[in-house]
């Protein structure tokens, strides 16, 4: 009996089908990063389109999932409607408003106004401090404004700028726009506890409004997207909340620790310390930057100063890295400082400066465990 017959050769020996086999792949993998990206720039680009129309939104809906338990406490325990628990909890936030106003906002602002009049008198240290201690540097930069090309090239484009800045000033469409800008700022803020009251009023489901919602899809799906909904919701509501909390306590112990070591302007640094907390980092590069050029210039500072300053920053961040934060937050985002560094600098860009910094933590607590989960149910065999 004759063997059967293999047929005519393949078009491509088995080398080239397994190179065809891996230029598929990688174009595949290349289409899928550029869908990727494109979403994503996509994504920025409407939220930088529709950003006056979203944050006001979006503030309102955090502040409602962080106080939704405050209402619903005041609804059930001293059996108000849900309007009048709204209606107290927002006469309780005036009371604080108004606490705050008296007590902390007229030294906040003494002390603005004394940092924007000591300004010139900072940058006039400046210059003899780098004189004292940099020479060879300060004399390179006199060396270099004294060559003529260099004055000349400097004359010439403060010409322009000045020119500039006249025709803007000048300008009745720039000032109209400015003013436009500003107006829709404010309108935007005033329609946060506008969105936040009626959001407020709104109960939590019992499970039921979203999976009704959901109802097209299929059960097994429509349960994993509930599941997946309700964790970026948790990890939302507990950052931000935390945050909050730990901004706050920041903000008071950095500005008590610096007026008491006698830094300048210490009890406004703090409090603005505290509210940039919400980024992670940004606050303490804030504080490196601004706090010890202060505690250096002003009038009695210097290297002692400086290093009380340095203390400080110590002892708060230890307080926030060994108390306040594990007792707070916990471990909610489960992510490394260095996952966390590489994620404000890439939503941040991605997402359009503030929004995308804003949301970067939680952001990525929430991608990592998107991806958890599909490798637990959808890529393990």
């Amino acid at each position: 009996m004759s063997a059967p017959d293999p047929g005519p050769p393949g078009v491509l020996s088995a080398a080239q089908r397994k190179l065809v086999g891996f230029a598929a792949a990688l174009l595949a993998l290349a289409v899928t990063l550029a869908l990727l990206v494109g979403t994503v720039a996509g994504l920025g680009w409407l939220l930088a389109f529709f950003s006056g129309v979203l944050w006001p939104l979006a503030v309102a809906g955090i502040l409602a999932l962080i106080l939704r338990p405050a209402v619903d406490g005041i609804e059930s325990r001293l059996k108000f409607h849900r309007a009048t628990a709204v209606v107290i909890l927002y006469g309780a936030a005036a009371i604080v408003l108004t606490v705050f106003l008296v007590i902390v906002v007229p030294p906040l602002i003494s002390q603005v106004q004394e940092l924007v009049r000591s300004l010139p008198d900072f940058w006039q240290r400046a210059l003899a401090w780098t004189r004292q201690h940099l020479p060879a540097g300060v004399k390179s930069l006199d060396d270099l404004m004294d060559d003529p090309t260099v004055r000349d090239l400097g004359q010439t484009l403060a010409a322009e700028a000045q020119k500039l800045l006249g025709n803007a000033a000048s300008s009745l469409a720039i000032a109209g726009a400015g003013l436009l800008a500003v107006l829709a700022f404010v309108t935007h803020v005033l329609l946060v506890p506008f969105y936040l009251f009626f959001l407020l009023l709104l109960r939590a489901g019992k499970g039921g409004g979203l999976p009704r919602a959901l109802g097209f899809l299929p059960p097994g799906l429509r349960d994993d997207v509930i599941f997946l909904t309700r964790e970026f919701v948790g990890i939302v509501v507990a950052f931000f909340r935390g945050q909050m909390l730990i901004g706050a306590m920041l903000g008071v112990l950095y500005a008590v620790g610096f007026t008491f070591v006698g830094l300048k302007f210490g009890f406004v640094l703090g409090l603005v310390l505290g509210l940039l907390n919400i980024v992670p980092y940004l606050g303490t590069l804030t504080c490196l930057v601004t706090a010890l050029p202060i505690a250096l210039l002003q009038a009695g500072g210097g290297w002692q100063r400086a290093g009380l300053v340095l203390m400080v920053m110590g002892l708060v961040q230890a307080t926030e890295g060994w108390v306040i934060t594990p007792r707070i937050m916990g471990k909610q985002t489960g992510l490394h400082p260095m996952a966390i560094t590489v994620a404000i600098f890439f939503w941040g860009t991605a997402l359009g400066g503030l929004p995308g910094l804003v949301l970067a933590v939680p952001l990525t607590a929430f991608l990592v465990t998107l991806w958890r989960f599909m490798r637990r149910n959808y890529l393990q065999d």
